[in-house]
């Protein structure tokens, strides 16, 4: 039986590429023709609607942007939980609110199906990926073989919701490091000193990362074509970065734990991306 993919977007479709070298049939679905080709000639086959797929398959993955378009996919009677057989497991790769995770987890349950948290992150080797995954244990043994294929690797984080913890975790840090290295570069210049060699500095003693270095050359690569370049290139990965960092501070105050610098890194976030001072 074959395992289902939804979302072909920037990350769903390298990781439903990674999904073909494993050992299940792989089927997909996405709103956009393009990569269901690329997909179907790696060796997926096409599904026409999610209820067809839900029907088909009882491995799931979603990718998509936020709640509301997971959303759309679970509910509804086209969507997973109306046409999911028993014993389907959904895997919600998305990065979204925790208390999301938690809602769609119970929901699911009632019709006797586990929907469950295993959102993503790029991985250090090129083309790969490390999945973070919340939900029983017995499960992830279930889903190893398919996350792991293509070299990528697959932690266990405990529990429901314990995987987008860890997301949201990683994610106020990356962007917290983005930040740095915008201010410090943006010093520096003012102070008369080549920003490049700050990164020479920070790559012997390992202060700045490769992802730090990646960021800021690809943003400064773009804001040289002009603003309108920058803003239609920077503008949706600005966007998303608000969404992750609102969702961590809405975990934190349910739980009530104070975040002064991630409040600080949304203000300023936006604008470090588009590079607006």
């Amino acid at each position: 039986m074959p395992v289902g993919f939804i979302g072909l977007g920037n990350i769903g479709r390298p990781m439903a590429l990674h999904w073909t070298k494993g050992p299940e049939p792989v089927q997909v679905y996405d709103l956009a023709a393009p990569p269901v080709v690329e997909l179907v000639a790696a060796g997926a086959t096409a599904a026409a609607t999610v209820a067809e797929l839900a029907r088909a398959c009882t491995l799931i993955g979603i990718c998509v942007r936020d709640d509301r378009q997971v959303q759309e996919l679970l509910y509804g009677s086209g969507g997973i939980l109306e046409n999911a057989r028993p014993d389907t497991v959904v895997l919600v790769h998305s990065t979204v609110r925790e208390d999301s995770v938690r809602t769609w987890h119970r929901d699911g349950a009632a019709r006797s199906l586990q929907v469950v948290d295993v959102p993503v992150t790029r991985a250090l080797e090129p083309g790969t990926f490390c999945y973070m995954v919340g939900g029983p244990e017995a499960l992830f043994g279930r889903v190893r073989a398919v996350l792991t294929a293509g070299g990528n690797r697959a932690i266990y984080a405990g529990p429901v919701g314990s995987g987008i913890a860890l997301k949201l975790c990683n994610n106020m840090m990356t962007y917290a490091a983005f930040i740095a290295i915008h201010e410090a570069s943006t010093l520096l210049r003012a102070m008369g000193v080549d920003p490049k060699l700050l990164q020479e500095v920070g790559r012997v003693n390992g202060v700045v990362t490769a992802q730090m270095s990646g960021f800021l050359a690809a943003r400064d690569q773009v804001a040289a074509q002009g603003e309108g370049a920058l803003n239609a290139a920077f503008a949706p990965f600005a966007t998303l970065a608000s969404k992750d960092l609102r969702c961590a501070l809405d975990s934190a105050q349910t739980l009530g734990v104070r975040l002064p610098g991630t409040r600080e890194s949304l203000a300023l976030i936006e604008d470090v991306f588009l590079k607006r001072y």
